[in-house]
């Protein structure tokens, strides 16, 4: 009994760590496509989205409380990027971005962000993941997102809620930006920064884990 339900923490523990790979790697506060989100799985493990939630500077971490559900997006692959829009037309948001078919997009978000706001994004557990403050009116070097979308300026800065460190995108530029057909500027759906970064906070998890099993199963 001792052996399983030491296991049964590992996994939930190894679960944790790949979920905390889902990273905020863009965003567009206001556009005439419609607001929007881009998250990447960073790490090397798919993810299941189901139960995640996002909001904004209210920080709702369940959709009970007013958060919005993520689970629209299923499981995420390693280097896969999302996006989640205001627009109620995700046939729409597509064609004004020319997306593929294959980049996973969910519409109609309630949770509107302003021009000085907060994206937050909690797992299915209610922990928050990742979160990202933003505003040119009231923080030192943040840009605004208004018909353009922010990039973070290197792999480093992501997840470290540093707007200081984000860029604004320029049609042509690294990150794979262009003009929608609407005007705006962005590049949702791609980011053009993943590496394969081994995770090694899991990795030790599992080596130690399976000793420890190993150990008292011979026990």
């Amino acid at each position: 009994m001792k052996i399983a339900s030491f296991c049964c923490l590992l996994a939930l523990s190894i679960g944790s760590t790949s979920q905390a790979a889902m990273k905020i790697t863009e965003w567009a506060y206001a556009a005439g496509t419609g607001e929007y989100v881009e998250l990447t799985n960073v790490g090397l493990s798919p993810i299941d989205m189901t139960g995640f939630v996002y909001d904004d500077d209210s920080r709702f971490s369940t959709v009970v409380a007013g958060g919005f559900s993520l689970s629209g997006f299923g499981t995420v692959a390693p280097g896969e990027s999302v996006v989640f829009t205001e627009n109620v037309s995700v046939g729409d948001f597509r064609l004004y971005w020319s997306l593929d078919p294959s980049v996973k997009v969910i519409g109609s978000v309630v949770n509107n962000l302003g021009r000085n706001d907060e994206i937050n994004l909690y797992d299915n557990t209610g922990v928050l993941v990742d979160r990202l403050t933003f505003g040119d009116q009231n923080i030192a070097g943040s840009i605004r997102t208004q018909n353009i979308s922010g990039n973070p300026a290197s792999l480093a800065i992501v997840g470290a809620n540093n707007v200081g460190q984000w860029v604004a995108s320029t049609s042509g530029d690294a990150f794979g930006s262009y003009d929608s057909l609407l005007g705006d500027v962005g590049n949702p759906g791609i980011f053009t920064l993943y590496q394969a970064v081994p995770e090694p906070t899991a990795a030790v998890l599992v080596l130690v884990g399976l000793a420890a099993c190993a150990t008292r199963a011979r026990g």
